[in-house]
């Protein structure tokens, strides 16, 4: 039972953790579903990143003397879940590069705003370090974003994905 903010906190990093523990696993799956040299790239970039922002959280939670473990990320699970459907149900090439953008934007959204959240109970708690450490990951999942979304927009959706419903 969470009766505090210490405690929210608490298991706002630990969903943290698993969510990017969860990630860590998908991001190969999505790389090598990726086409898009650019997009396989941006893919395994992000999951060094992803590592380090495990590693930050592993190193709040030090600081705080509790274990990240114990949470399941239930809508990290869902959102690589149904990339997955979105994947297996998609043809190679363009259009499973535009799935694969769409379901990575949903993750990084998710995870900007997850990260939010701790920052703000971390900034409420007086937590400078960690308030710190989370505007790092903060800024990664942002600039990720930024990637996936210039690569859609520079040309993977302007190119052969809209020639089936143009024929």
């Amino acid at each position: 039972m969470i009766s505090n903010l210490q405690q929210l906190y608490h298991d706002q990093l630990r969903d943290l953790y698993s969510a990017e523990s969860q990630l860590i696993t998908a991001l190969p799956e999505m790389a090598a579903n990726a086409t898009d040299t650019d997009l396989r790239e941006a893919f395994s970039s992000h999951l060094e990143e992803t590592h380090n922002q495990r590693d930050r959280i592993v190193r709040i939670c030090s600081e705080l003397a509790i274990d990240p473990a114990g949470e399941e990320c239930e809508a990290m699970r869902g959102l690589i879940r149904e990339a997955k459907k979105h994947i297996a149900n998609s043809t190679p090439g363009d259009v499973r590069d535009a799935v694969l953008i769409a379901s990575a934007n949903r993750v990084e959204h998710y995870e900007i705003a997850a990260y939010g959240v701790a920052r703000a109970f971390a900034e409420a708690l007086g937590y400078e370090n960690a308030v710190d450490l989370l505007n790092e990951s903060i800024h990664e999942e942002g600039e990720a974003d930024r990637v996936l979304t210039r690569i859609a927009t520079g040309g993977l959706f302007s190119r052969g994905v809209n020639q089936e419903a143009i024929h």
